[in-house]
């Protein structure tokens, strides 16, 4: 976990986890867009940048026991979890293991461009796939930004950490578990065909509080077109639960 801005007056923490290949760095500049109570907490997985020496997960369960520990001295406030995509669902497993352990949980999930947890991956086993066929797919299913996907030398370096996280996706069996006590807000793109509203929906199961969905302009990466209004969203969500 990093702590980029560690902020002793907050009273509540949102630790963030990124999607499939990218690090922490991509909530590098959310603290200052949220409010000044919030603690923002990006989650740096094993394998990428200045964690690139460490060895990737490619299961979910040992990754989220994991992560159950680390955190173990950060949970003295309440918290809620932000994840986009795979960090959707590494968020959503996160909270259901820290119950299981009888941990502090989360008062909130935000879950962003991933569809519920009990409707299956449309694609399975990509990531056994050939280094070419691989690319290919990474294309047509949207799931990598194209200026990634066109840079050879960065590609180089990020395809075992694409794998393993696509593998995390792959593999991973849904349980069927009591809803959580937290709420949760879905956020998905409106042109997030991989993603489609349906599917976000069904996170209504998953709750035994309160629901509610924002749709933001954009495809599976509008956090990042449509950054700002998904802070102010975010802003919004997060003065609610102060209250």
């Amino acid at each position: 976990m990093k702590r980029p801005n560690p902020n002793p007056n907050a009273t509540l923490r949102l630790f963030c986890f990124p999607y499939a290949g990218a690090g922490a760095s991509i909530f590098r500049h959310w603290s200052a867009n949220l409010p000044p109570y919030v603690e923002v907490c990006p989650i740096q997985l094993p394998g990428r940048e200045e964690r690139i020496k460490e060895s990737l997960f490619t299961q979910l369960p040992p990754l989220v026991q994991t992560l159950a520990h680390s955190l173990q001295g950060y949970l003295d406030i309440p918290f809620a979890f932000f994840g986009h995509s795979l960090g959707g669902l590494i968020s959503f497993e996160l909270a259901r293991q820290l119950r299981i352990q009888q941990s502090p949980e989360p008062i909130h999930l935000f879950i962003s461009g991933r569809r519920a947890p009990q409707a299956s991956d449309r694609n399975p086993l990509l990531h056994t796939l050939p280094e070419s066929e691989f690319l290919q797919e990474l294309r047509s299913l949207n799931r990598t930004p194209e200026k990634v996907l066109t840079n050879s030398e960065l590609m180089q370096l990020l395809l075992p950490i694409l794998r393993a996280d696509f593998s995390i996706c792959e593999t991973y069996t849904y349980l069927d578990e009591p809803p959580l006590d937290c709420s949760i807000s879905v956020l998905g793109g409106l042109d997030d065909a991989g993603e489609p509203i349906e599917l976000l929906e069904l996170w209504r199961s998953q709750t035994r509080s309160s629901f509610s969905m924002y749709l933001f302009p954009g495809d599976h990466f509008f956090l990042h077109r449509s950054q700002q209004l998904l802070l102010e969203t975010l802003d919004n969500q997060l003065c609610q639960l102060a209250d």
